[in-house]
């Protein structure tokens, strides 16, 4: 009884391989080994001149190649891209026979050189668990990370939250006070602007809370306007305000950004039909390089700057000297809300 498969059975159950006759000469590849070399003319060909025997060393001939017969043969395509294989070859019976191949542990290699997919395998191949792992594997990966994307985009948003004011959409006193360590533990010369609103109190009680929220808002707008986009501007009270300004070297700068904002913040403000008129004073600290202070110093300086200009008749800028906390503490003024001095 004839031995001889049907190549078309082989190219279902093992579609990675080729058969010989018994001079070596291809006589048939199957469909997958096909695609490692689609431009090749397989048919005709030596079996040694179109693979190159690895191991076992030394193997060079095809009656070498018979003698290995059921051996685990290690082979390298001819041609690019490089195909490295592993192989067997089993005699059919009649004199010839048949060169199973593989990737062995290379197939992800041999699945990316060749856009490779679970059809150009054997039902039953471990290359198909393998790739189907794989699969699962990208598709887990490609999920975990879009969802650290989203959690990394949520913690920035959290984080962005719990540094904003929400009425105002400024900086807010945590988001200050982590600002000013930075700015005290790099040794930096920076100025500190503490702002509050005059006679915002009346807007309030005269025309509601809702004229307030909404001054509040065209103040905080008004107050960005007026400083550079290296500053940074904080709501750290109802009516209280901060300006942070960095890389500070001439007081007249400071004087300019103070005036510009008590000016801006005078000009009436609508709101349905009436006018809110409000106006700002301010308290200032320029703080030096190899400066002492601590942020508890700089905001405490900057509050009695503040209530000097509120001693002065409001609407102006106050430049902190050592001379104002003693005429401050000389002449004790009650504390108001949040601890303020006036």
């Amino acid at each position: 009884m004839s031995t001889i498969i049907d190549p078309e059975v082989l190219d279902v159950l093992c579609p990675m391989h080729l058969t010989l006759d018994a001079n070596g000469i291809i006589c048939h590849v199957g469909p997958t080994t096909q695609k490692l070399r689609p431009d090749t003319q397989f048919s005709g060909m030596r079996f040694m001149d179109a693979f190159e025997v690895m191991r076992p060393r030394g193997i060079e001939t095809m009656a070498q190649l018979w003698e290995a017969r059921h051996l685990k043969l290690h082979l390298e395509l001819v041609g690019t891209p490089p195909a490295r294989l592993k192989g067997v070859l089993v005699p059919d019976g009649q004199g010839a026979g048949i060169v199973n191949l593989s990737f062995g542990i290379s197939i992800l290699d041999g699945v990316r050189d060749y856009a490779l997919t679970n059809a150009d395998f054997a039902a039953t191949d471990l290359a198909i668990e393998m790739l189907y792992l794989v699969e699962a594997k990208s598709a887990a990966m490609e999920a975990s990370r879009m969802l650290n994307q989203r959690l990394q985009g949520a913690k920035i948003v959290a984080e962005e939250q719990a540094y904003t004011d929400t009425l105002t959409g400024l900086k807010n006193r945590r988001a200050l006070d982590q600002l000013l360590e930075q700015l005290l533990a790099a040794n930096a010369a920076f100025a500190v602007m503490h702002i509050d609103l005059d006679y915002f109190k009346v807007v309030n009680d005269s025309l509601g809370h809702a004229a307030g929220d909404h001054v509040l808002q065209v103040v905080a707008r008004a107050m960005i306007e007026e400083t550079r986009g290296t500053d940074t501007v904080a709501r750290v009270g109802g009516d209280e305000f901060t300006v942070i300004l960095p890389n500070v070297s001439d007081i007249d700068v400071l004087e300019r950004v103070g005036r510009r904002i008590i000016d801006r913040i005078e000009v009436p403000i609508p709101f349905n039909d009436a006018l809110c008129e409000i106006s700002a004073s301010i308290g200032t600290v320029w703080i030096q390089a190899s400066n002492t202070a601590t942020r508890e110093t700089v905001m405490e300086d900057a509050d009695i700057a503040l209530y000097a200009s509120k001693n002065e008749g409001r609407a102006r800028q106050t430049m902190y000297t050592p001379e104002l906390r003693t005429s401050a503490n000389s002449s004790a003024p009650p504390k108001g809300r949040n601890g303020k001095l006036y």
